[in-house]
């Protein structure tokens, strides 16, 4: 009992820091920072943080073989090298709201990518879902509704976002099996290397620009959260409640999220929920329950668990 208000109550703060960032990350980007300099703030303290943490956790596990080495390179790059540039340059061009919709469906991606790359099948309740999350995501995307302030471009801040859910849901289907054969800090450590590779040259100038002095104390701490909050510990508790949570319960949180994320949104006046956005939500909402339901049992072992969604 202990050990199940403990998962719930990680998956739980997981899931508040994720929606929170929404509304947060608009208070610095575009006025303080560009969305390619908080990358690679998060970028960086996350490498630095987990390289530390393995070498004191896990001193002797190394990943080994070429295959695994090529396999951790390509999750650096989608998971999160391209996963956070295309986050924040999506959030930083379309609305808290949009963003958390659309990031939702992730776990779809992820079924047709172990489709694809590990032969998992299809069913027929699968292929439904795949179609309703996809009509959501669409109807969002080309939609008119509320975006970001100033003008800017919310159909392509959605495609950003929709890249980014695509880029995470395929990491996920390659990283698991890194983080079944080594310690998940040596996995975390060596893919934050690769992606800070992709992060650093893409925000080394947009890091530079802003005048530092001049940012109020609410700026800090929204930076600080995003690097500490967001890329740091929100990593930790996710990967121990991995190891205890099922994949119906991660598959709950999945819903969470983005009802967190509207919240928070709607309550700070940064966004504003319309019924357009409602039935959109539903739609997604709808999909991603088909998806995530476990196919007959001779399939369902071989099924890869789906995890809350990340940026």
């Amino acid at each position: 009992m202990k050990n199940s208000v403990k998962v719930h109550s990680a998956l739980f703060v997981v899931a508040l820091i994720y929606a929170a960032n929404y509304s947060i990350s608009k208070d610095v980007m575009p006025q303080y920072m560009g969305p390619f300099g908080l990358v690679l703030l998060r970028v960086v303290g996350a490498t630095v943080f987990f390289g530390i943490l393995s070498r004191l956790v896990a001193p002797q596990d190394r990943i080994q073989g070429r295959a695994d080495q090529l396999r951790a390179v390509a999750c650096g790059i989608l998971g999160i090298g391209l996963n956070q540039l295309l986050f924040f340059s999506g959030l930083n061009l379309t609305s808290p709201i949009n963003a958390s919709l659309i990031q939702t469906i992730a776990p779809v991606v992820t079924v047709l990518a172990s489709a694809v790359l590990l032969g998992e099948r299809l069913t027929l309740p699968r292929l439904a879902g795949i179609a309703l999350a996809g009509a959501g995501a669409a109807s969002i995307i080309l939609s008119k509704g509320p975006v970001a302030a100033g003008g800017q471009d919310g159909l392509l801040g959605n495609i950003y976002i929709l890249l980014n859910a695509t880029a995470f849901g395929v990491y996920l289907v390659l990283v698991m099996p890194l983080m079944r054969k080594y310690h998940p800090f040596t996995v975390l450590a060596r893919i934050f290397l690769v992606g800070a590779f992709l992060a650093v040259p893409a925000g080394w100038q947009q890091v530079q620009q802003p005048d530092y002095a001049s940012f109020p104390a609410s700026i800090w701490a929204a930076i600080a959260y995003m690097v500490v909050c967001l890329t740091i510990l929100a990593y930790l508790l996710n990967n121990w409640a991995l190891k205890y949570a099922s994949p119906a319960l991660l598959g709950a949180y999945i819903y969470l999220q983005p009802a967190l994320a509207v919240l928070i949104a709607v309550s700070l006046g940064k966004d504003v929920l319309t019924w357009d956005r409602a039935w959109q939500a539903l739609l997604i909402f709808g999909g991603v329950f088909l998806v995530s339901r476990k196919p007959k049992p001779a399939v369902a072992a071989e099924a890869v668990p789906l995890e809350p969604v990340q940026d």
